[in-house]
């Protein structure tokens, strides 16, 4: 089994680390004012990898974040993963050149096949692909809107592709510390090879240990956010769980 990792989410709004219920801007909690600051305590505890959001991007269409994350990448020794608003080739060099070591696109894979091919063949390993999906369905546009297309159907797509990474996130299950949705997240990870990220809902120790449990192949780590914010879940512990 690929090693499984506690991924740490520090979602950017405004030039702060938030987060929001289920995307939504109007329930927002503001976590801390220096999302540097917060990178480097997550590194401190023991994270192998951050997984950065740009909010603001997300609902924009276009990175508004991109000197804090460039800070953040340069702050710690850490591999740090990014998304929100990322649509074109240039936007995403900038970040790879400035020491981002994955790029997430969402909203640019699902508009059009020819676009998603195009980046996949040409940032591999450095890029991932993020489909946020609600009852089944791929949500884009931070969320906003709900396509008629299936989340399993674009993965095997993509998956065909040569995609390397996936991050499947359950929007109903995001900020709400309800527990992970497991059926689902087991369902997506038998649809394809390429490795997955699961995202969404942890609210204890023992979310993770279940997910851990699932023993997939190509599930290689689950992003925890509220929970962690809200000190429900102590990164150092489950880390430590995790071994």
């Amino acid at each position: 089994m690929a090693n499984f990792m506690v991924i740490p989410a520090i979602d950017l709004r405004n030039g702060k680390c938030v987060r929001l219920r289920m995307g939504k801007l109007s329930e927002e909690t503001v976590y801390d004012n220096d999302p540097v600051k917060v990178a480097m305590k997550w590194a401190q505890e023991g994270a192998e990898y951050l997984h950065v959001v740009d909010l603001d991007g997300a609902f924009a269409g276009h990175p508004v974040h991109t000197g804090v994350i460039i800070k953040i990448a340069a702050a710690v020794k850490i591999p740090v993963q990014v998304g929100g608003g990322l649509r074109t080739i240039a936007q995403i060099e900038e970040l790879v050149d400035h020491g981002v070591s994955r790029v997430i696109i969402g909203t640019a894979a699902c508009q059009s096949e020819k676009k998603a091919e195009m980046f996949i063949k040409k940032f591999q390993s450095r890029l991932a692909v993020g489909i946020d999906s609600q009852n089944g369905f791929v949500q884009t546009a931070g969320w906003t809107n709900t396509t008629s297309l299936n989340a399993i159907d674009l993965a095997m797509k993509l998956d065909q592709m040569g995609v390397r990474a996936l991050i499947y996130t359950d929007t109903g299950r995001d900020g709400m510390l309800a527990g992970p949705n497991i059926s689902a997240i087991r369902l997506f990870c038998g649809s394809v090879s390429c490795n997955v990220i699961a995202s969404g809902g942890v609210s204890k120790h023992g979310d993770i240990i279940k997910l851990r449990k699932l023993a997939l192949s190509n599930l290689t780590g689950i992003i925890v956010g509220k929970a962690l914010y809200e000190g429900n879940v102590s990164l150092k512990q489950a880390i430590a769980t995790d071994q």
